[in-house]
């Protein structure tokens, strides 16, 4: 005997629930697909440069010809040397002389830059005056000015027959061939590097910060320590750290300018340069290896601090 069969009520709200579910797709079966199908996108999407592994390769291979082979050749000729010996090279009294010249000048030089590359930053963002652009160009001209020439032009201008030397000689200020010489000459191939750093962050720095810390009854100067500066930091220390890494490598404009004369105003590259002339190899390449280990260091600290600047701008936009 066959059991009768039950029909359902097409307007019954039950029967129209029971079909709608039978007929849409179990929700695994749709994530199994969507899955699918972005694999199969991802197989087949195309990267922006041709040849990724080629030219991976081509750029390795070039960085280490260029970069990493001459590097390491200082540390292997270095390695001649026992580590007592290597000690009293880079410890020598003459040696420390030039450090403390160099790295202290050098920090002078990107402090004075710090402040006012600041000023000029801020002048050349937030006001229009005739010959703005002028001005703009005039702050990369350390950039594209040989570095000998600087330092020909910095001697000639400082010396006490000079434009500006012949007006601090009876102030018993001398500038040329003196330790100050080596600070004025650093200062001036830095300035670029914290101008052209803090400039784009003032570019995009919202005037409505300030307007609305106006109408909160601050003033002009209470805006700028607790609205703009906070947001300015970050890249004002990336450019005292780009200006002071270059200063700590800088021969050209200051050679002329220094006076290099032992344990007074001897910059330490021009100690290397000159016991590579004395065919003391080993030496120079030990004193390129204290320097090359400090630069790359300050270069761990820029690469930190632009991290940071990024993130930071990106938490405030």
């Amino acid at each position: 005997m066959i059991a009768p069969t039950m029909v359902a009520d097409p307007g019954d709200p039950e029967a129209k629930l029971a079909a709608r579910n039978f007929a849409r797709p179990p929700p695994q079966a749709t994530d199994l697909a969507g899955v699918v199908a972005s694999q199969s996108v991802r197989r087949h999407q195309k990267h922006v440069l041709p040849g990724f592994g080629l030219s991976l390769g081509y750029t390795l291979v070039y960085l280490s010809i260029i970069v990493l082979i001459p590097l390491s050749a200082a540390f292997i000729k270095t390695a001649q040397l026992t580590w007592p010996e290597f000690t009293a090279v880079v410890t020598a009294p003459r040696v420390m002389a030039s450090y403390r010249l160099t790295f202290g000048a050098s920090f002078c030089a990107a402090a004075i830059n710090t402040v006012f590359g600041l000023l000029v930053a801020w002048v050349l963002v937030r006001y229009r005056f005739p010959g703005r652009s002028l001005v703009d160009a005039l702050v990369d001209l350390p950039f594209a000015l040989p570095t000998a020439v600087a330092g020909i032009a910095l001697a000639g201008l400082f010396s006490t027959n000079g434009w500006f030397g012949s007006l601090l000689a009876p102030l018993g200020i001398k500038v040329a061939y003196t330790p100050l010489g080596v600070l004025v000459a650093l200062t001036f191939i830095g300035l670029p590097f914290v101008v052209r750093t803090v400039q784009p962050v003032l570019e995009e720095l919202p005037r409505e910060l300030e307007e609305v810390a106006a109408t909160l009854g601050a003033s002009r100067w209470e805006s700028f320590r607790r609205v703009v500066f906070p947001i300015v930091l970050p890249a004002l220390l990336t450019g005292f750290a780009l200006a002071f890494a270059r200063a700590i490598g800088e021969y050209g404009s200051v050679i002329f300018i220094a006076g290099n004369m032992p344990m007074v105003s001897e910059i330490t590259p021009l100690l290397i340069i000159t016991k590579l002339e004395q065919y003391d190899f080993v030496g120079a390449t030990a004193i390129a290896v204290v320097m090359l280990v400090i630069s790359f260091t300050l270069l761990l600290a820029i690469n930190a601090l632009q991290a940071w600047t990024r993130r930071r701008q990106g938490a405030l936009t």
